[in-house]
């Protein structure tokens, strides 16, 4: 057994940086079962208004303010989500994130990648799953 970067073994991976208009992703973690990312979101910046239709998520926040809404898609709600306490969302919840400092979250998934629908977005992306 070897201990290389094949996927499919236990071993090394390759890690995959994502720029993004807000920041980046690191995906340090993707199989058939889960991913598992951290997403660097600058001060000031926002992800879509979004939900997804199969994929389930957990976010734990690391470092930083972030502001969290969440809700049906027609009312948000802030959620107080300081760093070391975690929010999940189950397919469905409209939710957004926008960092008041640089943070750091930690998130993991179901491997839905691209599973994301777009509400609104400040960088033209609604209604699509591009980065």
């Amino acid at each position: 057994m070897g201990y290389g970067t094949n996927g499919d073994a236990a071993g090394r991976v390759a890690v995959k940086i994502v720029e993004k208009p807000w920041g980046q992703e690191t995906i340090w973690a993707h199989t058939e079962e889960y991913v598992g990312k951290i997403l660097h979101i600058k001060a000031g910046h926002a992800l879509s208004v979004q939900y997804h239709n199969q994929k389930d998520e957990t976010v734990f926040l690391l470092r930083g303010e972030l502001i969290y809404r969440v809700g049906d898609g027609e009312t948000l709600h802030e959620i107080s989500i300081k760093p070391g306490e975690s929010f999940r969302n189950t397919p469905g919840t409209v939710h957004q994130m926008e960092a008041v400092t640089d943070c750091e979250v930690l998130e993991v998934s179901t491997p839905f990648l691209d599973d994301v629908v777009r509400l609104s977005d400040r960088y033209g992306r609604e209604g699509t799953s591009a980065p």
